[in-house]
């Protein structure tokens, strides 16, 4: 009889515990993943939302004579980005250029949306001709170098790259080296900082992508443990501002001030804001289309920066 009350008594405390993993996942874990756009997807973002030549489009839209003769390049890009050059494209090619089949683009189409891994990829193996995106992985600088491709990088905007915890976390901010602990291993529970006696679960992004390239630049060589709270735990997450407050809006979520500034685009304008990444148009130097040229500088010009500056990011100019 008494072994078979301490059975229970054990059976009884395991299943608290359990449920106790299972409402933290749920509830902070799960619901930054799913609502704040840190979990590693391809792609997150519905490409029918901010097609161009669409009368119902998110893009800002704008106008522009451009002199483009010949064969159009291939535009691609990053998905946060994706309402910017989807925007270039509908002020100055022409409608048919971009088809689209309700799902995806057609291979055909001078319009895609493969996102950084691809567009990369896609700019060294000359199924685009220009990449619009983020600072690259070294990984991708190797796999163009050992394909021979002379990449070129011409910034055009930038935005800041933030970093967010779930809503009801008490803490707010943190400093930039406070954040490399975090993912360093240093800190495992948020009451180390000032938060709830609640694990840490720090979530990374795909090997390539452009959040994550920004975060190795940020975290300087410093090494990472990855989720190591994978299924319990409040989490921390990173990303693009524009990304987390335009393209994936989601009230669960919040960013962080980074040693006591947030990313507003005043501070990001300022450079009060510490971490500001550019992003790029990238080409292969050896691509021999003449309009790449052209375009680049039609997204330097006024038009050009307006558009990103009225999608919701910091012009370059």
């Amino acid at each position: 009889m008494k072994l078979f009350k301490q059975i229970a008594v054990l059976t009884l405390i395991a299943a608290l515990f359990i449920t106790f993993d299972l409402y933290v996942y749920f509830t902070c874990t799960k619901r930054l993943q799913t609502a704040g756009g840190l979990e590693k997807k391809t792609s997150s973002v519905d490409v029918a939302d901010y097609l161009p030549f669409d009368e119902n489009s998110l893009i800002v839209n704008i106008k522009d004579d451009l002199p483009l003769e010949g064969e159009l390049p291939v535009i691609d890009g990053a998905e946060g980005l994706y309402p910017v050059y989807s925007a270039f494209v509908n002020a100055v090619y022409p409608e048919a250029s971009v088809i689209f089949d309700g799902k995806k683009f057609a291979p055909e189409s001078k319009l895609q949306m493969r996102n950084t891994l691809k567009a990369y990829s896609g700019v060294v193996d000359g199924t685009a001709d220009i990449a619009v995106c983020a600072a690259p992985s070294e990984e991708q600088l190797a796999y163009a170098a050992e394909n021979g491709a002379k990449l070129e990088f011409v910034p055009i905007g930038r935005d800041a790259f933030v970093f967010l915890v779930n809503e009801s976390n008490p803490i707010d901010n943190l400093t930039a080296e406070q954040i490399r602990d975090i993912y360093g291993g240093k800190y495992k529970n948020w009451s180390e900082l000032g938060g709830e006696d609640i694990p840490i679960n720090p979530v990374q992004r795909l090997e390539g992508s452009g959040s994550q390239s920004a975060f190795l630049k940020f975290m300087s060589g410093v090494p990472t443990e990855k989720n190591y709270n994978a299924y319990r735990g409040s989490p921390i997450g990173f990303s693009f501002r524009f990304y987390t407050t335009g393209m994936r809006k989601n009230d669960g979520v919040k960013m962080l001030s980074l040693n006591g500034v947030y990313p507003d685009v005043q501070s990001v304008s300022s450079g009060e804001y510490p971490i500001s990444a550019e992003f790029y148009a990238v080409y292969n130097k050896d691509d021999p289309n003449p309009n790449i040229p052209i375009l680049i500088d039609w997204f330097l010009s006024e038009n050009g920066q307006k558009i990103i500056e009225d999608t919701g990011y910091v012009p370059i100019k």
